[in-house]
């Protein structure tokens, strides 16, 4: 149930109506109502200096691939339990004998949660991801960026 058919559900309480929370949902959908997220649609002020600010970074980003040196991009992503979880993708399998999972979501204590941390080259058109446990935190940012360039720097030279 929606946080809104609970409240409107107290609120008839309050003033002396009998309607659960299923009834004013069944009301609220017969009158055209559904459940929907949030839609990111309104772009609010831009900052004066927001073309400044991409101009600049694209003129950093050509120098320094004109001069052989990788720009990146980095992000997290979101955490993920760790153990035999359900996901979203699909796996190939003999028909008849799914992927046995847990029943449950709850974080196994030992194992906890991964923190993936994307390197993108742009140049290079390359990714890299550092796994780790702790939080999205700069030291983590950092030592993700330190582990790529340290992986760039023992790789053997791109045989493309």
């Amino acid at each position: 149930m929606s946080k809104s058919q609970r409240h409107l559900s107290a609120a008839l309480a309050e003033r002396g109506f009998t309607a659960g929370q299923k009834l004013v949902g069944r009301l609220l959908k017969r009158l055209g109502f559904s459940l929907q997220a949030n839609a990111k649609t309104r772009e609010g002020a831009n900052h004066p200096d927001r073309n400044a600010q991409f101009e600049h970074i694209n003129t950093q980003v050509a120098a320094f691939q004109a001069a052989g040196e990788p720009a990146i991009s980095v992000d997290t992503k979101k955490k993920e339990l760790v153990g035999d979880f359900k996901n979203g993708g699909l796996e190939l399998r003999p028909k008849g004998q799914p992927e046995p999972i847990r029943v449950h979501d709850f974080v196994i204590p030992e194992l906890g949660k991964a923190v993936p941390y994307g390197v993108y080259d742009i140049a290079a058109n390359a990714g890299w991801v550092n796994l780790g446990i702790t939080h999205d935190t700069a030291t983590f940012a950092v030592e993700s960026i330190r582990r790529w360039w340290h992986e760039l720097d023992a790789a053997p030279p791109c045989q493309c």
